[in-house]
């Protein structure tokens, strides 16, 4: 798929199912083409009024480029979004962008998130660490990760695991003894 910037967008728009492959196609050519107007579409749709535009905006923004050429001008974009959104849709997606750039700098933001009231936020904050924890893993990151692997939600704690294996943390059990990976 592929067309000018604006078409894409609508087309991604129309597409109700925010996992849905027309969606997906579409944000696809969108990242795959890793230009200053498709990176400017992108960060004005994070400023949308509505959730459903900002969203869009910011999974453009988390694989924008072959060699994220845009992250630079992407992380602040996401950084205020983290600290300044209310939607929980939002906040995942801002995460899973976060953890799509690898990019340490995110790390404060995310270890803010990660004890976000609501699951889907914690799951994202998950999925996020292991990638921006750094290397070696900073201790604040693995410790956000060992309290989401207690977390009560499983999809969470099972997430939070995997990233602690993934950074050679810990994982502890109930009794506070140590659990292989």
């Amino acid at each position: 798929m592929g067309g000018p910037v604006e078409e894409l967008i609508q087309t991604a728009l129309a597409d109700g199912d925010p996992d849905g492959p027309t969606r997906w196609d579409a944000i696809a050519a969108l990242q795959e083409r890793g230009d200053l107007e498709t990176f400017t579409a992108a960060r004005r749709l994070c400023a949308a009024d509505t959730a459903t535009e900002r969203i869009l905006g910011i999974d453009i923004l988390g694989e924008l480029g072959r060699d994220r050429p845009f992250a630079d001008k992407t992380l602040p974009v996401l950084r205020f979004l983290a600290a300044s959104e209310t939607e929980p849709r939002v906040l995942y997606s801002v995460l899973i962008a976060f953890g799509h750039l690898r990019d340490p700098r995110a790390l404060p933001s995310v270890i803010e998130l990660a004890s976000h009231p609501e699951a889907t936020v914690r799951y994202g904050a998950a999925y996020a660490l292991p990638n921006v924890v750094g290397r070696p893993a900073d201790p604040a990151g693995v410790a956000a990760l060992r309290r989401l692997a207690a977390d009560h939600d499983d999809d969470v704690a099972d997430w939070a695991t995997l990233g602690l294996a993934l950074t050679g943390g810990e994982v502890h059990d109930v009794r506070g003894q140590v659990l292989d990976p």
